[in-house]
């Protein structure tokens, strides 16, 4: 019996094939906690690679196949995450200990807040740890389910098909690319978290550009800067005396 690391995107290839990618897929899209750390960006890649034949090797994976099962396990994945949020997702939310999930969950309701249901349902399927909770966090903030439907479809099927095609046409390109799949898969990992790092620094310089909240401090300082204009006085009087003399 073939001993499956679910973590591990060539073990889940190997054993389930495009289904796999549909169960990974489903899971990673709406489960929580428990897709929070299955491979998404990193099985779909390379399992597009494995889509690519040769005249010296067929292909491993049928890309119909694939490009099917990764539709389906985004979308379906989507839908079931709504559900969990329309039902508990808040409370689910609250009580996990997990700081990156938290964090992951105050990131996607502040993208819906900002970009609308639309484009925050369609970009955050391309930014890996949000997809995970978007969907949960969608259903407890009340999204419709009409828009909500209609826009995570179209970036689960955006997302998925992409960076299928990706790895199938590198593949077909580059002879033997298989050989190097962990290194195709480690590139996946660093450019799928460039988002990640772009946003946190955007948070950083918006911190330091914003002004300090006026606090008692403030309010003293601003009591003592006034306090020069009385000291003021008694040498315009004294100059005003020596005019009069």
């Amino acid at each position: 019996m073939i001993a499956v690391n679910p973590l591990d995107s060539a073990s889940v290839l190997a054993a389930f094939g495009a289904l796999g990618v549909l169960a990974v897929i489903f899971a990673e899209s709406g489960l929580l906690v428990f897709g929070f750390f299955l491979p998404g960006d990193t099985l779909l890649f390379p399992a597009g690679v494995l889509c690519a034949g040769t005249t010296e090797q067929p292909a491993r994976l049928a890309l119909w196949q694939v490009l099917l099962c990764a539709a389906i396990g985004a979308v379906a994945g989507g839908q079931v995450g709504y559900l969990i949020g329309r039902h508990g997702g808040r409370a689910l939310l609250a009580h996990t200990s997990s700081r990156r999930v938290k964090g992951a969950a105050a990131r996607a309701e502040d993208l819906l807040a900002r970009y609308g249901y639309g484009k925050a349902l369609v970009i955050g399927r391309f930014v890996p740890l949000l997809r995970t909770v978007l969907h949960p966090v969608a259903g407890a903030l009340g999204v419709p389910a009409r828009p909500f439907t209609l826009w995570q479809t179209v970036g689960g099927v955006l997302w998925s098909q992409a960076l299928v095609l990706a790895g199938f046409t590198l593949g077909a390109s580059v002879p033997a690319v298989d050989d190097y799949l962990l290194l195709l898969v480690a590139a996946v990992v660093v450019l799928s978290m460039l988002p990640l790092l772009v946003e946190a620094h955007r948070r950083r310089r918006q911190r330091r550009a914003e002004p300090e909240p006026d606090g008692p401090a403030g309010s003293e300082g601003s009591e003592g800067a006034a306090e020069p204009e009385p000291r003021a006085e008694p040498e315009r009087r004294d100059q005003s005396g020596h005019h009069d003399r």
